[in-house]
C-alpha cells in the first residue's frame, strides 16, 4: 500500500466514524480530503480489476459525502443543526481551527466572542489566537466583536492589551470593540454566517505546556486540553 493509499484510506476511515457520529460537518471534511486523495491513487492504478473496485468504493463514499451535505443543509433550513463534541481531558488535537475552522470562510465578516473570562494575560492571548485564525481564513472580515467582564485585578492592563490588539487588527482595516458585562455567563463565538458555537469552558480549554521548550507550546492542536463539550448550531 502506497503513503497516499494509506492516507486517503484512513481520512475515509475517520470520516465514516465522524458521520455515524453525527459529527456531519467534520466528516464532509475528511470526506473531501480523503476522496481527493482517493481519486488520485485510482488514476495512477494500472490493473484494471482493481481500478474498477477502487472508483465503485469512490462512488460511494461520494454518494455519502453527497447524502451528509444533504443532511446538514435540511437541518440548518429547518433551523435544527445541532453538533455535541466532547473533549476529554488531557486530549489533544483541539486547536481551535481544528474544532471549528471549517465554519471560517469568505461568507464571514463579523465574529463575536461571548466569554466572561478574557481578563488574565493567557486567556487575552486565546483570544489573540482566534483573532489570527479569522483572519486567516476569513477574507472578507470587517469587525471582531468581544464581550466579557472586567479584571478587578488588573484592569488597565486588560485595557491596554485589548488596545494593542485594537491597533494590530485596524492595520488589516479590521474593527475590533468591546464591552464589559458584570452578569455575562455565557460562552459562544457567533458568525454573522449563521453558525454559533457554544464553548463549555470557552476559549480557555488549554492547560498550561509543561516546560518552555516542548511540544504544544505553540501549536496548540500539540496541546493537552481540559475536559469540557462543544455544541454547533445554525441560525438563519
Amino acid at each position: 500500500m502506497s503513503e497516499a493509499e494509506g492516507a486517503a484510506i484512513a481520512l475515509l476511515k475517520r470520516a465514516v466514524e465522524l458521520d455515524m457520529s453525527k459529527r456531519y460537518t467534520e466528516a464532509l471534511v475528511c470526506y473531501k480530503e480523503g476522496l481527493q486523495l482517493f481519486l488520485g491513487v485510482v488514476q495512477a492504478v494500472a490493473d484494471k480489476d482493481k481500478k474498477a473496485k477502487y472508483r465503485l468504493k469512490a462512488s460511494e463514499y461520494l454518494d455519502r459525502s453527497e447524502k451528509v451535505q444533504q443532511i446538514v443543509d435540511k437541518e440548518k433550513e429547518n433551523g435544527k443543526y445541532h453538533e455535541h463534541i466532547k473533549i476529554e481531558a488531557n486530549s489533544t488535537g483541539n486547536s481551535y481551527d481544528s474544532l471549528f475552522g471549517r465554519f471560517l470562510d469568505d461568507q464571514v465578516t463579523m465574529v463575536t466572542l461571548e466569554d466572561p473570562y478574557i481578563r488574565a494575560h493567557h486567556q487575552i492571548v486565546n483570544f489573540l489566537r482566534l483573532c489570527e485564525l479569522c483572519v486567516r481564513k476569513c477574507p472578507k472580515l470587517k469587525k471582531m466583536s468581544l464581550v466579557t467582564s472586567k479584571d478587578p485585578s488588573n484592569e488597565k492592563e486588560q485595557e491596554f492589551k485589548l488596545q494593542e490588539l485594537q491597533q494590530s487588527l485596524g492595520k488589516q482595516n479590521i474593527l475590533l470593540d468591546w464591552q464589559f458585562s458584570p452578569t455575562l455567563h455565557d460562552r459562544e463565538v457567533r458568525l454573522d454566517s449563521g453558525w454559533i458555537i457554544k464553548l463549555g469552558r470557552g476559549l480557555d480549554i488549554f492547560k498550561p505546556p509543561e516546560g518552555k521548550m516542548v511540544l504544544g507550546y505553540f501549536d496548540m492542536d500539540l496541546r493537552k486540553c481540559l475536559e469540557t463539550t462543544v455544541d454547533i448550531f445554525y441560525s438563519k
